[in-house]
């Protein structure tokens, strides 16, 4: 009998070691917005409705966003397009990096404003050396941090985000911020690379499905317009408010 209730207390032991490792192993935040946990070596370990949040690329590939191929490869010229820029526009390019869509822009919007919103100081004084040397005044640097972008309410008609949604480490903030920036009847462009698109040449955890973009926008109160599907390897996802 002692051998009996030896083991069912070793088994009620080993019962609750496994509860506790699973608690730690799986954490969620106080709003339960957010869940913690190891996952992808290029991943950060925080989960938003089951999507892991992937490193924030640094200022140290720079020259990365200014490749010579990357208007073959993404068609940017293109994606502008998408966008029916007005020549008096306020744009939002948030997570400008250097600059790369910001300085194509900006002579779009003849009497508009760009807002140029990056977190890294580094990627905002690449940008005021092009600004200054290219005597660009209707562009406005703006240092945001991780959970704001720190724009006027109701100040912008479109919004881009080009892959970088999923670095954001609060991306539910990070979108509730942003829609306070937008005026009633503005977009917001989402440009991802496809993740349901197995041969499109980039790390799974900077992809994103459509599927899954549009539930974390919802959660944020944006609903999907449209996806314009004329891009070589993104989604060009707009969404407005709801």
């Amino acid at each position: 009998m002692m051998k009996i209730r030896s083991k069912v207390t070793n088994i009620l032991l080993c019962i609750g070691l496994l509860i506790v490792c699973s608690c730690k192993g799986q954490n969620q935040d106080a709003t339960g917005d957010y869940v913690y946990k190891k996952g992808d070596p290029n991943g950060i370990g925080k989960w938003y409705k089951g999507r892991e949040i992937a490193y924030v690329m640094g200022y140290q590939g720079m020259s990365w966003l200014e490749r010579s191929e990357r208007e073959e490869e993404e068609n940017t010229s293109k994606l502008l397009k998408n966008m029916n820029i007005n020549l008096g526009d306020t744009i939002a390019d948030i997570g400008a990096g250097s600059g790369y869509h910001v300085f194509k822009m900006a002579p779009m919007v003849d009497y508009g404003l760009v807002y140029a919103v990056d977190i890294q100081p580094e990627m905002l004084a690449a940008m005021e050396a092009k600004k200054k040397e290219g005597n660009s005044k209707n562009i406005m640097l703006v240092q945001g941090n991780e959970k704001s972008v720190n724009l006027p309410e109701s100040s912008v008609d479109k919004v881009l985000l080009v892959d970088v949604y999923h670095e954001f480490n609060y991306p539910l903030e990070m979108i509730q911020s942003i829609k306070k920036a937008m005026r009633p009847e503005a977009e917001l462009y989402l440009i991802e690379y496809r993740g349901e698109d197995a041969s499109v040449p980039i790390k799974e955890l900077h992809k994103m499905t459509e599927a899954q973009a549009v539930t974390e926008m919802k959660a944020a109160g944006l609903r999907l317009k449209k996806n314009i599907g004329n891009l070589p390897w993104q989604h060009c996802m707009v969404f407005v408010k709801d």
